[in-house]
């Protein structure tokens, strides 16, 4: 499966696997950026890219950038449609004590490309039943019951 990268930025590093089996591309800054506590910044990639026909792209975090610094991306995983063309942009926010700085070609983020269902949506007047039903947040407790 081939995924197209169009450079935006001089600045853009294109993705790549960190390891053979890797799920996610490692996916770059194209600018520098400071990030205080607790604020959001959008971080430019300097890339485009055209997804593969039934795909999707997810952007997720990086777990020793949130882990080590407290930054993670705001709104993960950030879905990017088979459809769109433009720069991709990566929503990080500093939930460490300290200012973060982002420098240019720093890995700031995960690409990974997920096959999408397409679904057709259907009115009905009644669901039917299940185990769960409609229990929901919180209804199966915390600790394991035998």
């Amino acid at each position: 499966m081939i995924l197209k990268i169009k450079r935006l930025s001089p600045a853009a590093t294109l993705p790549e696997y960190s390891f053979p089996g890797d799920a996610g591309l490692d996916i770059s800054s194209a600018d520098t950026v400071e990030i205080a506590p607790s604020e959001v910044r959008l971080v430019p990639t300097g890339i485009a890219i055209e997804l593969p026909v039934g795909t999707e792209a997810q952007i997720r975090p990086r777990s020793g950038l949130a882990l080590k610094h407290g930054i993670t991306v705001l709104n993960t995983p950030g879905t990017i449609d088979q459809g769109y063309r433009g720069e991709l942009g990566v929503i990080l926010i500093n939930h460490g004590k300290l200012p973060y700085q982002v420098e240019v070609g720093m890995r700031i983020a995960q690409l990974v490309i997920k096959p999408v269902l397409t679904v057709e949506v259907e009115e009905v007047e009644d669901l039917s039943d299940s185990e769960r039903g409609a229990g929901g947040f919180g209804s199966t407790g915390t600790k394991h019951h035998e």
